[in-house]
């Protein structure tokens, strides 16, 4: 019997020594695991739980974070997907803690979604957006995930509310800045109390989407995507009833600087983008304009132009007269192949503009007597009747007038 214990104790304690590595082995692997998720929110080192601690305070309060590179996450834990992340400094307004995780109010630059079958558009301000159904879900916004695939349901909204677009659609949902209420979530762990929960707000407290200034940002004081993209807007604005006006009154100028200076700001995100497309716009606006007036003063001209021309030709006809009364119009010239005799008088051939010979002519009547030398190589018009001849085969003017038209 003794034997026997002897040989039981024994086996225990050689199971005992083979089981303990293993034991040992798994604890630190257990150790390490946790020690891996704690540190999943982030690319440095853990903060010390001493400073990293949040209250478990009632109400709300603002916390500033510890770390870098902290995720914000669509739920309290590591299993929901990031909408973003934090750095050392930033200040966040805490709604409640909940096992670790600290509830936050969406800092600048996060956005929701919403299903674009409940969403109207106030068409006096595209930015507004009115919901249409009952029991509408309203869900975190990642960039990382697909509007599909964003199943964290922040909020719930009913038919009137009102959201504010941030974008165009995308898979048949609008953008949005998060409604009151929607939330966000990030690990207690970074983040450090600045004030109780009774105190009044820090001045100089970045402000999220649900905590409205009293008073609108100066140009300065614009440091968010979302302020950055109601200034966009608005001078879009501008610009599109800039347009409206006659071609002649349109003035970019002031415009272009305000879309300039958004384009050029390094934080812009989507506003810089869409104020850079929109200047390029106006450039081409202006430059349209410049040539429509280039073409409005050579228009005037042209006209000018076309007014002294008319005049001329007014003053020219008035002094030839009616051109229809003169049976050859031509220059005049002599010629050998008629001599003068004592029956017939000097004759004369016309030429066209070529130079080549129209007809041969000869005074008659009242024209016969003149001395027609001063007209010879100038350009005349004969009055008189057009007769054959057959010697040359061309035809013969008999001219009673001559008259100069040069």
């Amino acid at each position: 019997m003794q034997a026997r214990m002897k040989s039981s104790r024994r086996a225990v304690r050689i199971a005992f020594g083979r089981c303990l590595p293993l034991a040992l082995f798994l604890f630190a692997l257990l150790t390490l695991s946790a020690a891996a998720q704690a540190q999943q929110d982030t690319n440095l080192p853990v903060v010390p739980e001493a400073t990293g601690t949040v209250f478990d305070a009632g109400g709300s309060f603002v916390a500033e974070v510890v770390g870098n590179d902290v995720y914000l996450r669509s739920g309290p834990g590591t299993n929901f997907y990031h909408c973003g992340k934090l750095y050392k400094g930033d200040r966040v307004q805490v709604v409640k803690v909940q096992q670790g995780w600290s509830c936050i109010v969406p800092p600048p630059g996060c956005f929701s979604w919403v299903a674009i079958q409940y969403v109207g558009i106030n068409m006096e301000n595209p930015t507004q957006g009115i919901i249409t159904g009952d029991k509408v879900g309203v869900y975190a916004g990642s960039d990382y995930v697909e509007p599909m695939h964003s199943t964290s349901r922040q909020v719930v909204l009913n038919r009137g509310q009102m959201v504010k677009l941030l974008s165009e659609e995308k898979d048949d949902y609008y953008k949005i800045a998060p409604p009151e209420g929607a939330y966000l979530w990030v690990h207690s762990q970074y983040l450090q109390p600045v004030r109780s929960p009774m105190e009044s707000p820090l001045v100089g407290m970045v402000a999220g989407p649900n905590t409205p200034d009293e008073t609108p940002p100066t140009a300065e004081q614009l440091q968010t995507e979302s302020d950055l993209l109601d200034a966009y807007y608005a001078v879009s604005k501008l610009v599109k009833e800039e347009r409206n006006k006659p071609m002649a009154q349109q003035d970019y100028a002031e415009l272009k600087e305000k879309l300039r200076a958004l384009a050029e700001n390094p934080i812009g995100g989507r506003a810089t983008r869409y104020a850079d497309f929109t200047l390029k716009q106006v450039e081409r606006f202006e430059l349209a304009g410049t040539v429509a007036k280039e073409m409005a003063m050579q228009s005037k001209e042209l006209e000018k132009v076309t007014e002294k021309i008319s005049e001329a030709r007014e003053a020219r006809l008035a002094q030839i007269g009616d051109l229809g009364r003169f049976a050859v119009i031509g220059t005049l010239e002599t010629t050998s192949v008629y001599a003068p005799t004592a029956a017939q008088s000097q004759r004369y051939r016309v030429l066209d503009e070529s130079g080549r010979t129209i007809c041969y002519v000869a005074p008659t009547g009242a024209a016969a007597g003149k001395d027609l030398s001063g007209l010879v190589g100038r350009k005349v018009g004969l009055v008189g009747e057009i007769q054959p001849h057959q010697a040359t085969a061309r035809a013969f003017v008999e001219f009673s007038e001559i008259v100069p038209l040069d």
